[in-house]
C-alpha cells in the first residue's frame, strides 16, 4: 500500500484522502496486459482480485458448471432432500416459515415455485417483524406443526431450539445461513454453510442459495427415479436477488449465480419480478444495481413496515393481476419506508457525530425509532463511516437493533459473543449483518463490548475519509467498449466492488437536477467529454461546489456506467468525490 495520497488529494471535497493502487498489484496488472492484451483499467481491476493470467479467461466468465458445488458436501443435505421428496411423494402437507427480508421470502418463493411446478401446494408462514421478531416462535410453530407434517424453515432456525422443539408432531428442516451456535436444534436436518462443524468453504452463501443446492439435489433424486423436475435455471433470478439484497459476498459460485440470474431476470418471465421491475420504473437491462437498490427495497418493504408475506408473495405468484397489485402496495410501502427513515437516519447519525465516529464501532440508540428501518439506517451509517454500525429503537425498556459490518470483519460471531456473555438478551446474525435485542440499560456496556470485540478484527483502522481508488483514466481512454470490458470482471458487489477511477484536472460545467442532485459534464481540453451524475451532492459539500466551479478545474472520482436513453448507450461517471485540481 502506498502512504502518499494519490494525485495529492489529502482532503478533497467531502473531506476525504485519496488512495491509489498499491504498487506492487499495478506491476501485476501490468504483467496481466502483456500476458492476455486485455485492456489496462481492466488488468489493474483483475489483479486487486488476484486473478492470475492463467485464472483470467475463467474469471471473466463464470459458468454455474464449474462454480456449483456438490449440494451433499453441506452436512444434512441428504436427510433434508429425503425428507422433502418424501413429502411430496406422500402429498403430506408442507409448511414453509421464511424471514421476512429479501432473502427469506427469495428462497420461500423458490420452494413454492418448485412445488407448484410438481402440482404441490404449501403453506406460507412470515411472521410479523414488530409482533413476533426474527425467526421461528414456539406459539407459530406448534400451529403450524398441528396442521402440518413438514415444516420447512428457511433464512431462519438455526439458533431456534425451543420452538422448534415446540413442534410436536411434525418434522422440521433447517435451510439457513445465519451463524450456529454450539448446538443445533432436534430437526431433521439443519443445512447451514455457517454451521460451526462446517468448514466455511461455502460461507459466503445465502440462504436462497441453500435452498437452491437442495432443490438440485431434490431434481438429481427424481432424474435418477426417471422423474423429471422443474427447471432450476428459470429460478436463478430470484437467487441472484437474495445474493445481492442480503449483500452476500460476490466471490465464488455467487458470482455466477448473479451473472445468470441476471439473464434469466431480463427475460421479464416472473410475473412479480415483471410487475415490480414496471413499477420501479426500471427501463434498462437489470444490474447488481437493480437488484440492490430498486427490486431489494421493494420487496423488503412488506416486511418492514408493513404486512410481512407480500414480498414473498409477490416473487412466487403465476398470477399477473395478483403481481401488478402487490408491487403497487409495495412500491407505496417503500415511498413510506423512505420517509421514515429519513427522520431515524438523521437523529442517528447526529447522535453518533456526538459519540463520536472514529471509533471501531458506531452506534446509536433512540425511543420510537421503528424497527423496520433501523438496519438501513445501520447500513448508511456504516457506508458513511467505514465502520460497523449498530441502530437501536427502544420501546418499553427493550431495544431492538439491527447492525451492518465492513468488509474483512465477522459482526455476526462477535455479537453472538456478547449476546453469550449476557449483555445481550438475543443477537445473532452473519458476518456483514446481525440483529439484536437488549435491554435499555445494558446498551452502553453491551456496545463497549462489542467495539472492543470488532477492534481485535481491525474495525476502526482504515479512515473513515480514505476512498481507495484504482487508477487514473482520460476522457479519450474511455468508451462503451472499455465499459463493457470491466462489467466481465463484475458482477460488483460486496467483497467485489466496482472499480473507481479518477480523472484528474478536469474543466466542469454543472446543474442541479431535481432537489440534491447533481448531472455535469467535463473534460480535460482534449476534445473528449463525459456526462456525469452525483446523487445527493447537495446534501453535503460536494453540490455547491461544483455548480459555482467557474473557471476552476477538478480532480473527479467515481464508478464509470453505461447510460442508454432515447435509444443512444453513452458513457457516464457516478460522481462519488471531487477535489480541486
Amino acid at each position: 500500500m502506498t502512504d502518499r495520497a494519490f494525485l495529492n488529494v489529502e482532503a478533497s471535497l467531502t473531506g476525504r484522502r485519496w488512495l491509489g493502487p498499491d504498487p506492487s498489484v499495478t506491476r501485476q496488472a501490468e504483467a496481466l496486459a502483456q500476458a492476455t492484451r486485455l485492456p489496462a483499467a481492466l488488468c489493474q481491476v483483475l489483479a486487486e482480485r488476484g486473478v492470475t493470467p492463467q485464472e483470467a479467461p475463467a474469471f471473466l466468465a463464470p459458468a454455474l458448471r464449474d462454480l456449483l458445488p456438490d449440494p451433499l458436501s453441506l452436512r444434512d443435505m441428504a436427510p433434508a432432500a429425503e425428507r422433502f421428496l418424501k413429502a411430496l411423494r406422500n402429498r403430506e402437507r408442507i409448511a414453509i416459515f421464511a424471514d421476512y427480508d429479501v432473502d427469506g421470502g427469495s428462497s420461500a418463493a423458490l420452494l413454492l415455485t418448485w412445488l407448484r411446478a410438481m402440482g404441490r401446494p404449501a403453506t406460507l408462514y412470515i411472521p410479523d417483524r414488530i409482533d413476533e421478531g426474527y425467526g421461528p416462535n414456539v406459539p407459530a410453530m406448534q400451529a403450524l406443526a398441528a396442521a402440518h407434517d413438514l415444516i420447512i424453515c428457511v433464512d431462519c432456525g438455526t439458533l431456534s431450539h425451543e420452538p422448534i422443539a415446540a413442534a410436536k408432531g411434525a418434522d422440521v428442516v433447517v435451510l439457513d445461513h445465519h451463524l450456529g451456535g454450539e448446538t443445533l436444534p432436534e430437526a431433521v436436518a439443519v443445512v447451514n454453510p455457517n454451521r460451526q462443524d462446517e468448514d466455511g468453504s461455502l460461507a459466503h452463501l445465502c440462504a436462497a442459495s441453500v435452498v437452491f443446492l437442495l432443490l438440485v439435489e431434490a431434481n438429481r433424486r427424481l432424474r435418477a427415479e426417471g422423474v423429471q423436475g422443474p427447471d432450476l435455471m428459470a429460478l436463478l433470478d430470484l437467487v441472484a436477488l437474495a445474493t445481492v439484497a442480503d449483500v452476500a459476498p460476490l466471490i465464488g459460485v455467487n458470482r455466477a449465480f448473479v451473472r445468470q440470474g441476471l439473464r434469466v431476470l431480463a427475460r421479464r418471465e416472473r410475473a412479480g419480478l415483471r410487475a415490480l421491475a414496471d413499477v420501479a420504473r426500471m427501463d434498462q437491462a437489470p444490474t447488481p444495481y437493480s437488484l440492490g437498490f430498486l427490486l431489494g427495497p421493494r420487496v423488503n418493504a412488506g416486511g418492514r413496515i408493513g404486512q410481512a408475506d407480500l414480498g414473498a408473495r409477490l416473487l412466487a405468484t403465476d398470477d399477473p393481476a395478483e403481481a401488478a397489485a402487490l408491487a403497487e402496495r409495495l412500491d407505496q410501502l417503500n415511498t413510506e419506508r423512505r420517509e421514515i427513515e429519513a427522520a431515524v437516519r438523521a437523529a442517528a447519525l447526529a447522535q453518533a457525530e456526538v459519540r463520536g465516529l472514529d471509533g471501531p464501532l458506531v452506534w446509536a440508540a433512540g425511543a420510537g425509532w421503528h424497527p423496520g428501518v433501523v438496519g438501513i439506517v445501520a447500513a448508511r451509517l456504516k457506508e458513511a463511516t467505514n465502520r460497523p454500525a449498530v441502530v437501536i429503537g427502544l420501546e418499553g425498556g427493550i431495544g431492538k437493533g439491527s447492525a451492518r459490518s465492513v468488509t474483512g470483519v465477522d459482526l455476526g460471531a462477535a455479537v453472538q459473543r456478547v449476546a453469550a456473555e449476557g449483555l445481550l438478551l438475543k443477537g445473532g446474525g452473519h458476518k456483514m449483518a446481525a440483529g439484536l435485542t437488549v435491554a435499555e440499560d445494558q446498551i452502553e456496556p453491551a456496545m463497549a463490548r462489542l467495539a472492543e470485540l470488532l477492534e481485535r478484527q481491525g474495525a476502526g483502522a482504515t479512515g473513515p475519509a480514505d476512498l481507495r481508488l484504482d487508477g487514473l483514466l482520460s476522457p479519450m481512454a474511455v468508451s462503451p467498449a472499455l465499459i463493457e470490458q470491466l462489467e466481465e470482471a463484475g458482477p460488483f458487489g460486496a467483497a467485489a466492488p466496482a472499480p473507481r477511477f479518477a480523472f484528474a484536472d478536469q474543466a466542469v460545467s454543472a446543474r442541479r437536477v431535481g432537489e440534491s442532485h447533481l448531472r455535469l459534464s467535463f473534460g480535460d481540453g482534449s476534445g473528449a467529454k463525459i456526462d456525469a451524475i452525483a446523487f445527493g451532492a447537495f446534501d453535503g459539500p460536494l453540490g455547491p461546489a461544483l455548480e459555482n466551479a467557474g473557471h476552476q478545474r477538478f480532480h473527479l472520482a467515481g464508478r464509470l456506467e453505461l447510460n442508454s436513453y432515447g435509444g443512444r448507450t453513452r458513457v457516464q461517471l457516478r460522481l462519488e468525490d471531487a477535489a480541486r485540481a
